[in-house]
């Protein structure tokens, strides 16, 4: 009996242990659709996020790259803009610093520029090619070579400024310093200098002040320390600071109170002897106009020069007049040959100076042509 009763209750074991799995599977099926039917929008929803987050930083990656591009491309644009800007602004200076070399050259009297003195300008104008940045290509230069080489060309020009303007006041001290010399040999004759410089007649026009530009002023101040010794000299020219004789001669008699060689008692010497040989050429002085040429009493045959500015010069005891009364002569000019007519004891020249009239010492003109002659020799 109890063998059978093993044998009836195996298969309904069985069959609950098969049941049980069912149940389980069921369970686990069931439980699975169910989370799968719960959070399925869970689960669509962060894959969709993670998507979107996805395509959102791959978008603001391109946004990005494509902003440093544009950065890149402002940056080349500004930088050949400044170039460019920087470039022209040097051409115009060079330009300006070209005219101010010309003014220079003008108020010395040279149509070249001294390079020892002022250097030689950069030439800006064939690098406007090479300057400019680019992508490389042949000719051209990164934005830092340029800008490099830009800020050389202009440090170059500062110096050039800056030499020029020392220039114009080394030629501004010069003129002064001439100015002055001429002054005191002038004052050295017995002239009064204000007497000589006055205005030139026909000169006007309206006011126009010097702009405060640093150069303006040296470059005016330069012109009229230029001028004033132009205009000295021309004075100091047409004075009779030279000598009458070129040749040999002796002095033998001075100007001043002498014993007379006729009368033995004491008279004025209006002049100096000058002994030469016979027919030696008697010279002008000065250039001026002939105001007497004729015999003349005690002078014998004598040409008369006005110099203007109350300056008058005397040629006396010539054997031979050489000029007519009007006629203009320079200075060196042959006036007559030397001779002993009139009141003379020897062939010799009597020559005076006059000033206003009055009869003045002409060695104070020979020495001060003689110093005259000396200092612009030395002159640099």
């Amino acid at each position: 009996m109890p063998l059978t009763f093993r044998a009836a209750t195996s298969p309904l074991r069985a069959g609950r242990i098969a049941l049980g799995i069912g149940l389980v599977v069921t369970t686990l099926w069931a439980a699975a659709a169910t989370y799968v039917l719960v959070f399925h929008d869970t689960v669509l929803a962060r894959f969709v996020e993670r998507q979107v987050a996805m395509r959102a930083a791959y978008e603001a990656r391109i946004l990005d790259l494509q902003a440093s591009l544009d950065r890149a491309a402002t940056q080349r644009v500004a930088d050949i803009d400044g170039v460019e800007s920087r470039l022209s602004a040097l051409t115009d200076r060079q330009a300006g610093l070209e005219r101010r070399q010309a003014a220079i050259a003008d108020l010395v009297g040279d149509g070249v520029p001294d390079p020892s003195r002022t250097g030689a300008l950069p030439d800006a104008g064939p690098l406007d090619r090479e300057l400019r940045p680019g992508d490389g290509g042949p000719g051209r230069r990164s934005a830092r070579d340029a800008g490099i080489r830009l800020a050389w060309l202009e440090r170059t020009l500062d110096r050039f400024t800056e030499a020029q303007t020392r220039s114009l006041g080394r030629i501004a001290a010069r003129a002064g310093r001439g100015a002055e010399r001429l002054r005191n040999l002038v004052a050295r004759t017995g002239l009064e200098p204000h007497r000589l410089e006055r205005p030139a007649a026909g000169l006007g026009g309206p006011l126009v002040p010097v702009s405060g530009d640093p150069f303006a002023l040296a470059l005016a101040q330069a012109q009229r320390a230029r001028g004033d010794e132009q205009r000295l000299r021309r004075i100091a020219a047409d004075l009779p600071l030279r000598r009458p004789i070129l040749g040999a001669f002796s002095l033998s008699s001075a100007f001043g109170t002498r014993l007379d060689p006729f009368t033995r008692g004491l008279a004025l010497h209006t002049g100096l002897d000058l002994k030469a040989e016979f027919g030696e050429p008697a010279r002008a002085t000065a250039s001026g106009h002939v105001t007497a040429a004729e015999p003349a009493g005690g002078y014998g045959n004598m040409v008369e020069i006005d110099h203007g500015h109350g300056v008058v010069t005397r040629y006396a005891h010539l054997a031979r007049l050489a000029v007519t009364p009007g006629q203009w002569v320079r200075a060196g000019d042959v006036v007559g040959r030397v001779g002993s007519t009139g009141r003379s004891t020897g062939s010799h020249l009597h020559y005076e100076t006059r000033i206003d009239g009055e009869p003045v010492d002409p060695q104070r003109f020979l020495r001060a042509g003689a110093d005259l002659d000396a200092w612009q020799f030395n002159a640099p």
